[in-house]
């Protein structure tokens, strides 16, 4: 494990059980700039980079290590040669633009380039195809480029195709059917992915409730002839079949469990769980759970294809094992009586360990 701090004025010590922490002040933004390398086992460490405006440096700091973790278990389950990585960009304003933006993106690129490949940096949490065509400008090391540049642009539509497999699994495995037509489907998050997932959702003829804190994604639910609801605290508790978080992470928290009023959380949002334990409690109020980083790793497919140059039948051949993947674990839970998060993350490290790298 090492720390490599570029800017000492921003030092921060790599973790336990990270193999590398680049923390660095931005040379044209001055903005803080993370990147957390979990692990090279089975690859280059994989994942996006986040542009957000945070509390804290430390805050952002913290969410690239939380993040790389997840990244690590998602290639593994995954079956995927990569590792887990994240790359944060802590944003001066909430939604930066024009000048400032580029310089941002140049900084991260710059602090990508530093790690000389042991990290491969993707879109993200407000980053798109034509940000990575920007930070492309500095290094080498990144996928998700846009069509026109010979990237696999957008992941948003895989991801949620992906998100949708896991689901068809879940509902099979409560339900005793995978069809999601007549289910109640509460999608909190309705932007790339989420957007996405809903319009799969509605096409299938599940019964849609779509929640954002973006008012103007209200159109998107009027087209699909989805219920509206404007309040994420509102719809997490809502009366459906399938609570599907596509937005930030720590959805579901302590205080919200007793409260959930679903029979599956399946979605698309990172680390939905603000802690892993409430796993058990999910599992005791008979709410099936697929753990995120086994039902979005839709995203990390697609990049994955660009990097190996993958057809789109191999493409769709890695999204359907996802939900033969849920079915596993949710089926190794009952029979073990575990959760289907400890089962995924055995799964995990038995593939990182080597013994069923498939």
């Amino acid at each position: 494990m090492s720390t490599h701090v570029i800017h000492p004025e921003v030092s921060r010590s790599a973790p336990a059980g990270f193999e590398e922490m680049v923390v660095r002040t931005g040379e044209r933004s001055g903005a803080t700039i993370a990147i957390a390398v979990h692990s090279t086992a089975l690859g280059p460490a994989l994942g996006g980079a986040r542009l957000w405006h945070y509390g804290s440096d430390d805050e952002g700091v913290a969410d690239a290590r939380r993040l790389a973790r997840a990244m690590t278990y998602k290639a593994a389950a995954a079956g995927l040669l990569l590792g887990g990585g994240k790359g944060v960009i802590c944003a001066p304003t909430p939604r930066p633009e024009g000048e400032l933006r580029r310089a941002l993106l140049l900084d991260f690129g710059d602090a990508v380039e530093s790690l000389g490949g042991r990290y491969v940096t993707a879109e993200d949490v407000g980053t798109g195809a034509a940000d990575m065509a920007v930070i492309a400008e500095r290094t080498s090391h990144v996928v998700g480029l846009p069509d026109e540049r010979g990237g696999s642009g957008d992941p948003s539509p895989v991801t949620a195709r992906g998100v949708l497999a896991a689901m068809r699994a879940c509902l099979e495995h409560r339900f005793g059917s995978p069809a999601p037509a007549d289910v109640r489907v509460c999608v909190v998050g309705a932007g790339h992915v989420g957007g996405h997932l809903a319009t799969l959702l509605a096409e299938a003829g599940a019964v849609l409730t779509i929640c954002d804190l973006d008012p103007s994604r209200r159109r998107l639910a009027d087209h699909l002839g989805a219920a509206w609801i404007d309040d994420s605290a509102e719809a997490i508790i809502s009366d459906c079949d399938v609570l599907a978080p596509c937005a930030l992470g720590g959805l579901i928290d302590a205080a919200t469990v007793p409260r959930l009023r679903c029979r599956v959380v399946c979605g698309a949002a990172n680390n939905v769980l603000a802690d892993d334990r409430l796993a058990a409690a999910l599992a005791s109020r008979e709410i099936t759970y697929a753990p995120d980083f086994i039902a979005n790793a839709g995203g990390l497919i697609n990049v994955y294809a660009e990097l190996h140059q993958l057809g789109p039948a191999a493409v769709a051949d890695l999204l359907g094992s996802i939900g033969s993947t849920v079915g596993l674990i949710l089926d190794a839970a009952d029979r073990n009586g575990t959760t289907p998060l400890a089962e995924a993350q055995t799964l995990a490290r038995r593939r990182l360990r080597g013994t069923d790298l498939g």
